[in-house]
C-alpha cells in the first residue's frame, strides 16, 4: 500500500471504497497521476467536465469572479446569479413564467424537486411515482425516489409515498390517478447502465400527467448541458415538463445544481419554504455561465451528437466478442457486454491509460468532454480495444486454470 493509499484509508470516510489512483493534474481530456502516468479521461468525472480539465474559459471565470465576489448569501442577488437563471430558462424553454432555484449538487436539486412535488400534492395527492432502476441521489429525499434496494436498505424507513414502477407506458397508465403529485423520470438511466426510456415514453408521460394533474419532473443531472446531443434529454421528444433538475455538466467541474420550473409549478415555492446557504453563490454561477456560454458559442451540443455517433461506430467496429451492443445518446454511452466483466474491463483500461466506468456488472459507461475530436477518439479506440483484448486473455487463462484443477 502506498503512502497516499494509507492516508486515504485512515482519513477518508469509507463510503467510496478504495480509490483507483492519486490524480494530480489535468489538461483537456487528459489526467496525470502521482507517478506521472497520463490517462485519457473518457468518464469526465461522471459526465461533469464538459470542457475537459483546466479549460481556459473555466479557469478565467473562477479567477475573475474569485477576485471580485465569491459569496454574499441569498439575502442578496448578484449579476452572475441573475444571468445564469435567465440563461437556464432560455436554454430549457421555460418561458417568462419559469423560475430557477440554485443548489450545490444534483442530489440537492432533486431534494428541492421532491419538496416541489409535496407542495403541489398536499394531502390530496400523497403519491409520487418514480421508475425501477432509477437513480436520483443519496440524500434521504433523493434516495426515496431512487430504486436501488442496496442503497436504500441501511437507511430505511424512507420518506413515504414513493412508488417505483417499470419503465413502460403501460405501467405508467396503470399507476397514474388523481392522487399522484408527481412523476420523476431520467431521460436515460445512467446509473442503471445508460438505459434509454422506451420510444415515446416522455411524450406519454407528459400527456398522462397533464390528464391527472400531476407534475412531470425530469432529472437532467446526467443528460443535461448538451450531453445527449440536445441541450436536454427531454428535447428529443419535444415536450415541456413542469420541472427539470440539473447539475454535473452545467458547472464543468464546479459544484452547482439547479431546479428549473415551468408554468404553474413556478409559484409553488414561497419565501422560507426552501433554501441553501451556498446555493446560487456568485462564484459558482459565474463559472456555470462561462461553461454554458462556451458550450453554446462553440457548438459543443452539435459536437456531442456527431462525436457520439462516431464513437458508436468505433466501438462497434472493434468487433470484440465481449461487446454485445452500444446504448445511449450523444456522449453518454453505455457499452453492453456479453458477460458481467465490466469491472475487469475498467481495470484493464486504466492499466492502459484509459479512464472509463462500470455502470453495472455488464455495462461500461463512457462520458467524455463535449469538445473531444478525432485525436481523442482514435486514441480511445486503440486503448479500449487493447483493454478488451486483455480481458479476453485473462478470462481464457482463468478457464484454463480451472480446467487443470
Amino acid at each position: 500500500m502506498t503512502v497516499w493509499q494509507e492516508d486515504a484509508a485512515r482519513d477518508l470516510v469509507l463510503n467510496a471504497g478504495e480509490r483507483f489512483a492519486l490524480l494530480t493534474r489535468g489538461e483537456g481530456s487528459y489526467l496525470w497521476d502521482d507517478q506521472g502516468k497520463r490517462h485519457l479521461d473518457f468518464l469526465g468525472g461522471i459526465a461533469v467536465t464538459s470542457l475537459g480539465h483546466a479549460h481556459p474559459v473555466f479557469v478565467d471565470a473562477i479567477s475573475k469572479q474569485a477576485a471580485t465576489l465569491a459569496h454574499v448569501s441569498n439575502y442578496f442577488a448578484t449579476p452572475p446569479q441573475l444571468e445564469l437563471a435567465a440563461r437556464l430558462k432560455r436554454l430549457a424553454g421555460a418561458g417568462i413564467d419559469g423560475r430557477v432555484y440554485f443548489s450545490n449538487s444534483g442530489a440537492e436539486a432533486n431534494e428541492a424537486a421532491f419538496k416541489l412535488a409535496r407542495l403541489h400534492g398536499g394531502a390530496e395527492r400523497p403519491r409520487i411515482i418514480a421508475l425501477e432502476n432509477a437513480f436520483h441521489g443519496r440524500t434521504m429525499g433523493s434516495l426515496a425516489i431512487t430504486a436501488k434496494a442496496a442503497m436504500r436498505a441501511p437507511f430505511e424507513p424512507m420518506p413515504g409515498g414513493v412508488e417505483h414502477i417499470p419503465a413502460t407506458i403501460e405501467a405508467l397508465e396503470a399507476a397514474l390517478d388523481d392522487r399522484v403529485a408527481a412523476v420523476f423520470v431520467e431521460p436515460i438511466q445512467g446509473e442503471a447502465g445508460v438505459v434509454e426510456l422506451p420510444e415515446g415514453y416522455l411524450a406519454a408521460a407528459r400527456s398522462l400527467t397533464l390528464k391527472h394533474g400531476a407534475l412531470l419532473i425530469v432529472d437532467e443531472i446526467q443528460t443535461g448541458a448538451g450531453r445527449t446531443g440536445s441541450w436536454f434529454g427531454f428535447n428529443h421528444e419535444g415536450i415541456t415538463p413542469d420541472a427539470i433538475t440539473l447539475a454535473k455538466g452545467i458547472g464543468g467541474g464546479f459544484p452547482i445544481g439547479a431546479l428549473v420550473t415551468f408554468g404553474a409549478a413556478s409559484s409553488l415555492f414561497t419565501p422560507g419554504s426552501h433554501g441553501s446557504t451556498f446555493g446560487g453563490n456568485p462564484l459558482g454561477t459565474a463559472v456555470a455561465n462561462a461553461v454554458l456560454g462556451e458550450i453554446e458559442s462553440e457548438g459543443l451540443v452539435e459536437n456531442a451528437a456527431a462525436r457520439g455517433a462516431q464513437l458508436r461506430t468505433v466501438i462497434e467496429g472493434i468487433g470484440s466478442p465481449l461487446v454485445s451492443g452500444v446504448r445511449g445518446r450523444g456522449l453518454l454511452i453505455g457499452v453492453a457486454l456479453t458477460a458481467p466483466v465490466a469491472g475487469m474491463v475498467v481495470t484493464a483500461a486504466q492499466k492502459r491509460g484509459l479512464i472509463v466506468n462500470a455502470a453495472n456488472p455488464d455495462t461500461v459507461r463512457i462520458a467524455p468532454a463535449l469538445n473531444i475530436g478525432d485525436a481523442e477518439i482514435e486514441e480511445f479506440q486503440t486503448l479500449f480495444a487493447t483493454a478488451l483484448a486483455d480481458v479476453r486473455v485473462e478470462l481464457a487463462a482463468s478457464e484454463t486454470e480451472k480446467a487443470n484443477v
